[in-house]
């Protein structure tokens, strides 16, 4: 049972009934996450900027997932885990990648270390070390990819403890892509 309630545009507060309303204009509907962090115009509108932002990174698609789900493997959201599993199938990745990437790894030594420091930003940040680093530049991560991880996994750390605070259940998975 959800422990913030989701808001019509009509019930939000005037910037978030703003982006809202844009959302649907542009979308027909927003998901109940979306709808939810109205309460806040603040993070609604740092939500969609950020979304939209990491939807530009230079990783593909299927990489971007592998790492979602490793994120949200350790921070514990159902619904995002859903989420980033539907998406993945659809990048493309097979039920051993998915199932690897919620392990924190993947059969691709060089996604593998970056997914890797991804859950490591993401748990123990204060133990990157130098060598961690100039080991991703060794498996030919740019510092543009390095710089872009710290983004994505701060993108899945807001919306699975935002959905865990919430209450909101991996039911209702028509989440809203700020990419639309």
């Amino acid at each position: 049972m959800p422990r913030l309630t989701a808001l019509d545009p009509a019930d939000a507060p005037e910037k978030s009934r703003e982006l809202l309303n844009d959302i649907i204009g542009r979308s027909g509907g927003v998901g109940e996450m979306v709808s939810t962090m109205a309460h806040s115009p603040a993070l609604l509108q740092g939500y969609l900027d950020l979304s939209r932002a990491m939807k530009r990174i230079k990783l593909p698609r299927a990489l971007s997932e592998k790492i979602s789900l490793a994120a949200q493997e350790w921070i514990g959201c159902g619904r995002c885990l859903q989420a980033h599993t539907e998406a993945g199938r659809a990048a493309g990745l097979s039920e051993t990648d998915i199932a690897l990437a919620r392990q924190g790894t993947s059969a691709d030594a060089r996604e593998a270390a970056l997914i890797a420091v991804a859950v490591r930003v993401l748990a123990e940040p204060s133990s990157i070390t130098d060598e961690d680093v100039a080991g991703l530049r060794a498996h030919g991560w740019s510092d543009r990819v390095i710089a872009e991880l710290v983004g994505l996994v701060t993108l899945n750390l807001l919306t699975g403890a935002f959905n865990l605070l919430a209450g909101l259940r991996a039911a209702d998975s028509t989440a809203y892509d700020a990419s639309s």
